[in-house]
């Protein structure tokens, strides 16, 4: 494995500091003065074609205006306007359409003075197969008894998808719990068509045994009807209809069914208690909830979000923003501004609310948004307002709710003050890593932030398909988006030595000749080695 190590830039490079003369700033003023009173996004630009902050505003013109009119000072505002070359915008319709198109902007592309929130994976669901219809001449065997499935990606509108659920575990739980009160089956149609014995979900009572015929398709469709009620919230609903069945078969003299009944009941009432929720005290717009939790410390933040669907608490997940304090002073630039304009009456004036808010406004573009959400800290209505046009739906949120919403939040709060704590622990131990190999390899690193190391590793198979792959450590953390990947081509089957050499040729080559020819220097390194673009002989 091989090891380069990038040294930082020095102070005082062009590209570090302001670009912003007097010429500059006197095309940016006429620029604005020629801007349109109308709601749209705006862009500011770098010397370098970077993107440094990206917003919306309801007057263009005015909230354009503020940021070269006002005296910002020594301030994270003041410094971002003085680096400040050029002004992009777009005028749109409404607000719903600028709160659409800025954050779909931040998302792509990652302005350095915005709160950022890192795209994550899809929220999984849980699935169920099949047809109610046990009749349907068309419906399989396998299709008249459905599948309670674990499921992430594209929806098929033959099926009906429950959730989301925060994470796969949160999921696999809920089956669990399905199987256990409502016996459903779990295994894969073609093992559902080939079975000639129950399986052992069967002889622990975690499944009824569809498929050797141990229960009618009636019957078993009545459980799958059961089991998605509870899903959606009516557990109560599911128990009544239940007791009403145990005393129906007991009149019958079906005293083994009844028996079977009963032990629903109890094992769907003791899930509810564990739960700690009791569905009646909830009203119906209460049963889909999103609990959302801010925490704030040491220049980072945490938005914990906890889920809420059909009355039970499904988990949490913690989310951890880039550029909190520039994005911060940002955002409460852009509220005073609104306030101003008498377009919001309750500007975010703490970091807290700052952070909220970008969560709300990024996470929920192209998410299921539930009828309600209840937050640790007051956010602009108008923001919500928006959030509800631009999805379709009708979002109230609550800032102090009460009973059972101010339980959730509280508990939301403190996970979002562990995972806070915890990631500033993780963060100070790598810190204090960086700074020893910076002493025991004695180098002249002013900031160990700033510090950027690429390793290269060789593998092949018995010679054969050559590949290198380069890793990188900058900011104290390894940064997997510019991970890269090389075609090892022209060399002897599992000469590593000269695997290596071509990967390190060609991954700085450019640089060296530029060096050489006396047109940069060898920290440029660092902003070579940054940018994807730079190099093209990467195989990514």
């Amino acid at each position: 494995m091989g090891v380069v190590i990038n040294l930082p830039e020095p102070q005082g490079r062009p590209q570090d500091t302001a670009q912003n003369t007097g010429g500059t700033r006197e095309r940016l003023l006429a620029e604005v003065a020629a801007l349109p009173s109308l709601p749209g996004v705006y862009r500011w630009i770098d010397v370098q074609g970077g993107v440094l902050y990206v917003g919306k505003a309801a007057n263009l013109k005015k909230r354009v205006s503020s940021y070269l009119h006002k005296d910002h000072g020594g301030s994270r505002i003041g410094a971002m306007v003085g680096r400040i070359v050029r002004l992009e915008t777009t005028v749109v319709r409404s607000e719903a359409e600028a709160l659409l198109l800025e954050n779909n902007l931040i998302k792509t592309l990652n302005p350095k003075f915005n709160i950022l929130f890192r795209d994550d994976k899809s929220y999984p669901y849980l699935k169920v197969t099949g047809t109610h219809d046990t009749d349907a001449v068309a419906a399989t065997a396998a299709q008249k008894f459905a599948r309670v499935a674990y499921f992430r990606g594209a929806v098929d509108r033959r099926h009906r998808y429950f959730g989301p659920y925060p994470n796969a575990w949160a999921v696999k739980q809920t089956i669990q719990l399905v199987q256990k009160v409502f016996r459903l089956r779990t295994c894969e149609d073609t093992v559902f068509n080939h079975r000639s014995r129950p399986c052992l979900l069967y002889q622990i009572h975690r499944c009824s045994g569809p498929c050797v015929g141990l229960i009618e398709a009636g019957d078993y469709a009545r459980d799958v009807r059961d089991a998605e009620r509870f899903l959606l919230g009516d557990a109560q609903a599911v128990i009544e209809d239940l007791q009403v069945h145990m005393l129906a078969s007991a009149e019958a003299l079906a005293f083994e069914q009844a028996a079977k009944v009963r032990d629903r009941i109890g094992s769907l009432s003791r899930v509810l208690h564990q739960q700690s929720v009791e569905a009646s005290s909830l009203s119906a717009s209460d049963k889909d909830v999103d609990i959302l939790a801010v925490k704030v410390a040491g220049g980072r933040a945490c938005v914990n979000l906890a889920m809420v669907r059909g009355s039970r608490h499904l988990g949490d997940r913690a989310y951890f923003p880039s550029h909190v304090d520039d994005g911060a002073a940002l955002r409460a630039q852009d509220a005073d501004e609104a306030a101003e304009e008498g377009l919001s009456a309750e500007p975010p004036h703490t970091p807290e609310a700052a952070v909220l808010e970008a969560f709300i406004a990024q996470h929920y573009i192209g998410q299921p948004v539930p009828p309600q959400l209840a937050t640790s800290h007051r956010v602009d209505p108008g923001l919500i307002d928006a959030l509800s046009e631009a999805a379709g739906v009708r979002v109230r949120c609550t800032h102090q709710p009460r009973e059972q919403k101010r339980i959730w939040l509280e508990m939301a709060a403190q996970g979002a003050e562990l995972s806070l704590a915890r990631l500033l622990a993780e963060e100070g131990s790598q810190q204090q890593r960086t700074r020893a190999l910076v002493e025991a390899l004695d180098l002249d690193v002013p900031d160990p932030a700033l510090l950027r190391i690429e390793c290269f590793d060789i593998s092949h198979t018995a010679g054969e398909a050559t590949q290198a792959s380069c890793v990188v450590f900058e900011g104290h953390a390894m940064q997997s988006a510019q991970y890269r990947r090389f075609n090892i081509e022209g060399i002897t089957g599992g000469d590593d030595y000269a695997a290596m050499r071509q990967v390190l040729t060609r991954r700085y080559a450019r640089l060296a000749e530029a060096v050489a020819a006396g047109k940069a220097d060898e920290t440029d390194a660092a902003v070579s080695a940054a940018d994807p673009a730079a190099d093209p002989t990467a195989d990514h």
